[in-house]
């Protein structure tokens, strides 16, 4: 919810992805790649159409920028392709154009995003527009006021929003005094203070080798990749700077948090401390909370609040990892008069699952529909690259792919049932509410 979406993909790209066929999860075979100067990558070797793709993160992103400039690294992001080198903004966005290279960047809470997508014969001038992009950045006055002003504009739309007010919310009272609790593309105040030099400074402080994760799909070979990746990467810092950040659970479990804003319908943001991507318990919960409101209309959540009861326009829960922390959390969407009973549900459905657990055919039906929608998702390069990037992410391993099945087919009635015992606690859910709900108290 609070990451930025990457922009969409340009037009020559949309249709050779259309024509991609989605590739089954168990023919993807993942090679490790290390370039002569140490630097790795994992590749996805195909040769069945002209294109590259590379999806890159640098570990950190917005946590590891000074409060005060919050927003820097989401602002760095949107300026990394307005010049480079020897390029101002519109001589760069032209060349991007002409030669149909798709070259982009964002950031999350926990890490700092690149994309670069070409066609093969465009190969090597991309890979070096793109090494200009991340070590020889202008940052000219012109697109910095410029981005500046975009991002500024968004933050006065994203005010109009329930849904954002809520989630911001959300984590700033959920995880006060720590990263998390910023928003990633900061406030007026902390965006209108950075400067040119806390831009170059964040670029050379945190866009470094040793916390670089690269994944690339397509048409190139393992030779080929390895010369690139130092004539890409080769130049950048060898370490970042270092910075500590701790682990932090919710602060504020339970809180009830009402925001008052003139509308029909109330929305809320609700969760409380779920797990890390590493917990042992993770596949477990990851089945859990499929049954209990991350299955769409198969889910608790959504047949008793929404079908049976008609009370929510929507409503669902999400299992969110993040580096420090983990969190399930959700969302619910209602009339202003159904709020309150909306909340009695989440969390009588919440006991629910605590105290019962699912039956073994939710459990089997569960298994069955997260293992075949995953090889759905397979279906383009960019999905298949981002991929690789997160199984680096989340240090799964470079045969995560050929073992999942078999994670999840081991998770048993009785793993769900304990796991949602240790975490799911209807007293402990946490609540930002955006609208004038009736029949709810705020917490002091």
């Amino acid at each position: 919810m609070r990451r930025p979406f990457r922009a969409a993909l340009a037009a020559p790209f949309l249709l050779v992805a259309l024509l991609l066929p989605a590739a089954p999860a168990g023919a993807v075979t993942i090679e490790k790649v290390t370039s002569p100067g140490g630097i790795e990558a994992w590749l996805v070797e195909d040769h069945s159409n002209p294109i590259i793709d590379l999806e890159l993160a640098f570990r950190g992103g917005a946590s590891v920028e000074p409060e005060a400039k919050a927003g820097l690294a989401y602002m760095v992001s949107s300026l990394l392709d307005e010049g480079a080198g020897p390029y101002d903004s519109q001589t760069f966005q032209g060349k991007l154009d002409d030669l149909a290279i798709e070259l982009g960047f964002d950031s999350g809470e926990d890490n700092f995003h690149g994309h670069l997508k070409t066609l093969t014969r465009n190969r090597d001038i991309a890979f070096d527009l793109f090494r200009l992009a991340l070590t020889r950045p202008r940052f000219d006055k012109e697109p910095v006021e410029r981005i500046r002003s975009q991002i500024l504009t968004a933050l006065a739309r994203q005010q109009q929003s329930p849904e954002a007010i809520a989630s911001l919310d959300w984590f700033k009272t959920q995880f006060a005094g720590h990263p998390y609790a910023v928003p990633v593309r900061g406030t007026p105040e902390t965006v209108n203070a950075i400067t040119v030099g806390n831009l170059r400074s964040y670029v050379k402080a945190h866009l470094a080798r040793d916390n670089l994760l690269i994944g690339v799909v397509g048409d190139i070979t393992p030779a080929q990749l390895a010369q690139l990746l130092d004539a890409t990467f080769g130049t950048l810092p060898a370490k970042a700077a270092p910075v500590t950040i701790p682990d932090i659970a919710p602060v504020a479990p339970g809180r009830m948090e009402v925001v008052r804003r003139h509308d029909p319908q109330t929305v809320a943001i609700f969760g409380q401390q779920g797990l890390k991507r590493d917990d042992p318990d993770w596949y477990a919960a990851y089945v859990m909370n499929y049954i209990l409101g991350g299955g769409d209309f198969s889910s608790w959540l959504t047949e008793d609040v929404r079908e049976k009861h008609g009370l929510a326009y929507s409503v669902y829960s999400i299992l969110q990892p993040m580096e420090h922390t983990g969190i399930i959390f959700g969302s619910v969407a209602t009339e202003n008069s159904h709020f309150a009973e909306s909340v009695r549900l989440i969390r009588q459905e919440w006991a629910r699952m605590r105290d019962q657990g699912p039956t073994q055919k939710e459990l089997d039906d569960a298994k069955t529909f997260l293992t075949g929608a995953f090889a759905l998702q397979l279906d383009s390069t960019t999905s298949i690259a981002d991929l690789l990037v997160t199984l680096r992410i989340d240090r799964l391993g470079i045969d995560y792919i050929d073992r999942r099945k078999d994670l999840l087919g081991a998770v048993t009635l009785a793993d769900v049932r304990r796991v949602a015992k240790r975490l799911l606690h209807p007293e402990a859910l946490a609540f930002v509410v955006v609208g004038e709900p009736e029949g709810i108290t705020p917490s002091r």
